[in-house]
């Protein structure tokens, strides 16, 4: 199980920490990525990770800005979010992998789908 939290709102160019607390699984046997979807809009890959080997990949639209890191001893992932613009705008959600395309940040090989939580970034 994944629950999200952290979201909120918050003006053009400040931040936020997405959390991503995992439950029932061995966290390490797994990547992590985060998600977001904005109304009217396909769901989106934004960054993951695999906290077995500390491997990440950034959307480009986040690069620079975006910073995703694990707590393996709470085995929960967090998105740093800084230099937020309106763009980034949507409901987050973080899922799990064990595909061998997790890199790919494609929704398809993710599952176990947290209920989102959202951002909002005012202009």
């Amino acid at each position: 199980q994944l629950v999200e939290s952290g979201g909120g709102l918050v003006q053009a160019g400040g931040s936020l920490r997405l959390s991503c607390a995992a439950s029932g699984f061995t966290f390490d046997d797994y990547a992590i990525g985060w998600f977001r979807q904005a109304p009217g809009k396909e769901r989106e890959g934004v960054s993951c990770i695999s906290p077995s080997d500390g491997t990440t990949v950034y959307a480009d639209s986040v690069k620079g800005r975006f910073t995703i890191s694990s707590n393996d001893a709470k085995d929960i992932v967090y998105l740093q979010m800084n230099s937020l613009k309106p763009d980034d705008t949507a409901v987050y959600f973080c899922a799990s992998s064990t595909s061998f395309s997790w890199e790919t940040l494609r929704p398809r090989h993710y599952g176990g789908w947290g209920q989102g939580t959202q951002v909002t970034v005012s202009s």
